[in-house]
């Protein structure tokens, strides 16, 4: 099999669940309500005067994460594609609750799952290219 014939195969939902992966952990190593998130341990850093080169390249890191995820979603979506998606999270979330499937009480609850739809929107922006791809068998390039 040749390495054409390897991108050729398909994006499986194993394909999908390493990018959710990555962009839970993305967005999880940026903020959470808990205090083991980057803007807590820089926060806490700050605070003590105690913010060094670690923080910087730390913060670098995750910016380049984002800068990645966010580029490559926008490419796929378009901001039409970023609306609808934030539109579909939203309703499910509504559906949820309706179904008393999850309880918007908490104000810590509601943080969670917005991180979660924002990953779970981060990851679809990188996957979008590859099922339209599959489904249409055209294929999206870079000017």
């Amino acid at each position: 099999m040749t390495t054409n014939d390897q991108a050729d195969s398909g994006f499986g939902v194993g394909d999908f669940a390493l990018r959710l992966v990555i962009a839970l952990a993305l967005v999880l190593l940026t903020f959470n309500p808990t205090r083991y998130c980057f803007v807590a341990w820089l926060m806490r850093s700050i605070a003590a005067g105690e913010a060094s080169a670690i923080h910087a390249l730390a913060g670098i890191v995750l910016l380049i994460g984002w800068v990645v995820f966010l580029n490559a979603a926008r490419d796929s979506l378009g901001a039409a594609g970023f609306v609808l998606g934030a539109a579909f999270f939203a309703a499910l979330v509504w559906a949820l609750t309706d179904f008393d499937l999850i309880d918007l009480d908490s104000g810590t609850a509601v943080v969670w799952i917005a991180l979660i739809c924002i990953a779970a929107l981060l990851a679809v922006g990188m996957s979008w290219g590859h099922w339209k791809r599959q489904a249409s068998g055209q294929v999206e390039m870079d000017r």
